[in-house]
């Protein structure tokens, strides 16, 4: 990976850490005063909304995500007719996503008077509130479809930049109104002007960084026959997205079948906090992406097996730090924060980071499947929502919670962990898949001994108390981590080529700032 394209992925990173803690602060105090300001039904009904539109959304599964893949060749080749041709088609394609949201979003509103018959809230705030959000929905397929260029040449950080920046001058602006008038139609309102002030200021920017990319709708119909690809690619890529979907949505409502609303609402409490943490991490390593994506296109088969295991031991190092400050922390956190009646069994903690730490190492794996465009196994995310179903069914009438949770982690373990690991080192690698579990394995063995070793110091120089308040919670944090840190992070770097490689490289950039 070209030092320019390194450069880009931690300006990438550093963009969406930056704005992830900022918004992150600001919503915190922004939803406490809009529930006191604007009622929770409002908050309610706004979230509703959304969460409806989202599945007039499902639309555009596969389209937008599968863009990546088809832009990387073109750009590394600096074809800039080619990708005129290719946004063009997107435009056209996007053109039919945002009819069939609009007519099927109209046909969606004519049962409101169903949907929202024992609100007290009037219906020309739910209808206003609905087409305000629907228009600024519609704005990303009319409009700001050429934003998919920025994501592929690693220029993400300009999109997030400008639609965050807007995002919080927004959501200030409609705390201070509200407080001022305590409006419904201006806090609506707010949210479709900064829609399309946001659309506005975005695409002159597209316009200064890409002068060129002058596209048209017409061009997209008449050159679309030639880029039949993009539509192949988009409906594998579909069953891929929508599986997944069903399976995250599936899970909680599995939850509740077999166990109360009580344990549904601890088991919210943590995975409020992994979901944050799991945003975080995705939030710095995500943004390596579109340059694995140009790795690829160039073809230099040992560059890209070096990258690859660059940044599997970087994965591999974040994920198990993180699993292990979890489970010795979690628990605690829980205590502190809410009671000791909200934590949850040790053996249902387990599972959680079990397949915690899976979703986080498996993105390595997941943004080389991406960069070489291998969606074609089509059956995989089906098996894998099959598996999910059938073990949190049959656990679930066993053992309750943790029954159901083994169903996420069975169909991680046996499709996300071998299936997918094999399909990319078969399809896309072409090499022995043996190459990959025999470094898998000895990083297992480090993250043991280390784990074991900090257990062991722990155990016999036990500090601080992590129950006994914030204060010592944090030290106790700090404590422990650092002991882990000072024994995996030696470790892994004598042991893991991967490690040594990548650490020579962020020096050799860090002396050239």
């Amino acid at each position: 990976m070209p030092e320019s394209r390194l450069h880009k992925s931690f300006l990438n990173a550093k963009v969406n850490v930056l704005f992830y803690v900022i918004t992150l602060f600001v919503s915190f105090f922004s939803r406490k005063i809009f529930l006191e300001q604007l009622g929770a039904d409002f908050i309610g009904l706004t979230g509703t909304l959304q969460n409806l539109l989202g599945f007039l959304n499902l639309a555009n599964l596969g389209i937008g995500a599968s863009m990546g893949y088809i832009l990387y060749k073109p750009l590394f080749e600096k074809d800039r007719e080619k990708l005129r041709e290719i946004i063009s088609v997107l435009g056209y394609l996007y053109r039919y996503v945002g009819l069939s949201i609009l007519v099927s979003g109209g046909i969606l509103a004519l049962f409101f008077p169903l949907i929202f018959k024992n609100t007290e809230i009037e219906p020309g705030i739910i209808y206003f509130a609905y087409f305000s959000f629907l228009a600024s929905s519609l704005i990303g397929y009319f409009v700001n479809y050429r934003q998919v260029l920025l994501g592929a040449d690693q220029r993400n950080y300009v999109v997030t930049a400008y639609s965050q920046t807007a995002n919080l001058v927004k959501t200030l602006l409609q705390m201070a109104l509200v407080c001022y008038t305590g409006s419904y139609y201006l806090w609506i309102a707010i949210e479709l002007i900064f829609g399309i002030l946001y659309s506005f200021i975005l695409n002159r920017k597209i316009d200064q960084v890409y002068p060129w990319l002058k596209c048209s709708v017409a061009v997209g119909k008449e050159k679309y026959a030639e880029h039949k690809i993009i539509i192949q690619k988009s409906r594998q890529l579909f069953v891929h997205v929508l599986a997944g979907t069903g399976r995250s949505q599936l899970l909680p409502f599995l939850i509740y079948a077999f166990t109360s609303l009580k344990l549904v609402a601890y088991y919210g409490n943590y995975m409020l906090l992994i979901t944050k943490l799991n945003l975080l991490v995705n939030n710095f390593l995500g943004s390596t992406g579109a340059g694995v994506g140009h790795l690829i296109a160039e073809g230099d088969q040992k560059r890209i097996q070096q990258v690859f295991w660059e940044l599997n031991s970087l994965r591999f190092v974040i994920a198990g730090f993180f699993t292990f400050a979890l489970y010795h922390l979690i628990d605690p956190f829980i205590t502190i924060w809410l009671g000791a009646d909200y934590v949850l069994p040790h053996s249902v903690l387990i599972i959680i980071l079990a397949n915690f730490f899976v979703s986080q190492y498996r993105g390595t794996v997941d943004q080389f499947i991406n960069g070489y465009g291998l969606y074609h196994d089509t059956w995989a995310p089906i098996v894998t929502l099959t598996i999910t179903v059938v073990v949190a069914l049959a656990g679930g009438s066993i053992w309750g919670l943790p029954g159901v949770l083994l169903g996420d982690i069975a169909s991680s373990l046996t499709i996300v962990c071998v299936w997918k690991v094999y399909f990319l080192y078969k399809q896309g690698f072409r090499m022995p898949v043996s190459l990959y579990w025999k470094n898998i394995v000895k990083y297992t063995a480090l993250l043991l001994l280390s784990w074991s070793g900090t257990d062991g110091i722990l155990f016999l120089l036990p500090l601080f108390n992590p129950t006994n308040g914030y204060g010592s919670w944090i030290l106790y944090a700090f404590y422990s981590s650092t002991l882990f840190l000072l024994i995996f992070i030696p470790l892994f770097y004598i042991f893991s080529d991967g490690m040594k490689f990548l650490s020579k490289r962020i020096w050799k950039a860090v002396q050239k700032q």
